[in-house]
């Protein structure tokens, strides 16, 4: 088994912790239904981000941030909307600077503050990265009809908003 078929046989939480389906409980095979689905997906992706432009996954995440806004952000901000803790960003970033990509800039010449922004060529890189992100999504799910697409968006949105409801910390709300 070839390395890639490895990691989708891995990924297939389904199978491993519960055996066949009618196994578990049905909120416990649909939570490990949608962590199964999420690691294939994240996982391919990852692939296609390395081989075709060179960047890994958190680099497209804090591109992403960044592409959103023009003016940059705050390095704690972007921490906190990439879910990544400030030393890793500082990596990132420092990573993204030194292929041009990322400029560091301290507003109103505050030394106490650092905002990272996309350069034009970083700009221009992510703005393709998003192009083939969208069409790779749509390739792994060229098999799930459009109208299918959007009821599942809405169900798991029920789903997500009943979680949320019932959280016992405060780090979500």
């Amino acid at each position: 088994m070839d390395t890639m078929e490895n990691d989708a046989a891995s990924a297939d939480l389904e199978l491993i912790v519960h055996g066949p389906a009618g196994a578990a409980k049905p909120e416990t095979r649909l939570w490990l239904r949608m962590l199964s689905t999420t690691k294939l997906i994240t996982t391919e992706i990852r692939r296609r981000l390395r081989t075709e432009f060179g960047a890994t996954l958190p680099q497209f995440d804090l591109m992403a941030q960044l592409y959103r806004e023009k003016n940059g952000l705050r390095l704690g901000e972007l921490s906190r909307r990439t879910m990544v803790t400030n030393g890793n960003v500082t990596g990132l970033v420092e990573r993204l600077e030194s292929d041009g990509l990322v400029k560091r800039v301290t507003p109103d010449r505050d030394r106490r503050v650092t905002v990272a922004q996309l350069t034009p060529a970083g700009a221009k890189l992510f703005a393709a990265m998003a192009v083939a992100h969208e069409a790779w999504l749509r390739d792994l799910m060229a098999d799930v009809d459009r109208a299918m697409v959007a009821e599942l968006w809405s169900d798991i949105g029920k789903v997500k908003t009943s979680v949320r409801n019932h959280l016992s910390g405060s780090e979500f709300e």
